[in-house]
């Protein structure tokens, strides 16, 4: 995970990630969090792939995943991953979460993305759904799933109104695709089951069962997602090395 970019102390990381150092240690004890660099003085260097791989964990938490199933989870990623890569499973995941905007005043903000925000970039972040305004101008609401992901758009020249229509497409298309899912499980596994009378035990070990797969579910939808999105940015070099194929 090395390379450029920013390197962070166990004590920056935990504060940036909004965890205890504790808590830190213990996802590395279990594996969940790759082991930092040796910096001068063999101190532990933490990197933007640490972060994105904490907030996907937190994410993850929130959704109401165990500890085991974030395991598995995590277990599938790339090793090579990247942060971009890791802010945009996280983002997808809080697609389909219930709302849970934290209050954070500016100043907090900033802490947290760990840069000055003018007033143009605190209107992409709304734009993108990664904070939502108060009667306060200084008090925000934040959404704490789609923040890392909006704070590393912010660079990318993409016009306020596309943020706004990328977002009302992937939140409707999210949507639609939980509800497919959710009626299909229903219909085809949960309701036979449930009218075969079963013993109340093995009713709870299928809701356990039913536990575990919704991260897979989770995984593959977001794998799925960012296959299709990576095949539909190369068309257009594609046809345009074919234009210049044609033009030579």
């Amino acid at each position: 995970m090395g390379g450029a970019g920013p390197r962070f102390t166990v004590d920056e990381l935990a504060a940036r990630a909004g965890v205890t150092v504790r808590t830190l240690r213990f996802y590395g004890a279990k594996g969940l969090l790759p082991p930092p660099e040796l910096g001068p003085r063999r101190v532990g260097l933490y990197g933007a792939e640490h972060l994105g791989r904490l907030e996907l964990i937190e994410e993850l938490q929130r959704q109401g995943l165990t500890l085991a199933a974030i395991e598995r989870y995590l277990a599938q990623l790339p090793q090579d991953i990247g942060e971009l890569d890791l802010a945009i499973h996280r983002a997808l995941v809080a697609s389909w979460t219930p709302e849970s905007a934290e209050e954070a005043s500016r100043a907090q903000l900033e802490r947290r993305t760990g840069r000055a925000l003018s007033d143009a970039e605190l209107d992409r972040l709304a734009a993108m759904g990664a904070l939502h305004r108060t009667e306060d101008p200084e008090v925000f609401k934040v959404e704490p799933g789609l923040l890392p992901l909006g704070v590393r758009v912010l660079d990318v020249p993409i016009p306020l109104e596309t943020l706004v229509a990328a977002r009302a497409v992937v939140r409707l298309h999210s949507q639609a695709t939980a509800h497919d899912l959710h009626r299909l499980f229903r219909d085809t596994v949960w309701r036979p089951y449930r009218e075969s009378a079963p013993e109340p035990a093995e009713l709870e070990r299928m809701k356990e069962l039913t536990d575990r797969i919704q991260p897979m579910v989770v995984q593959a939808l977001v794998t799925a997602f960012q296959r299709s999105l990576a095949e539909e940015l190369a068309r257009p070099r594609e046809e345009a090395g074919r234009e210049d194929g044609q033009s030579a």
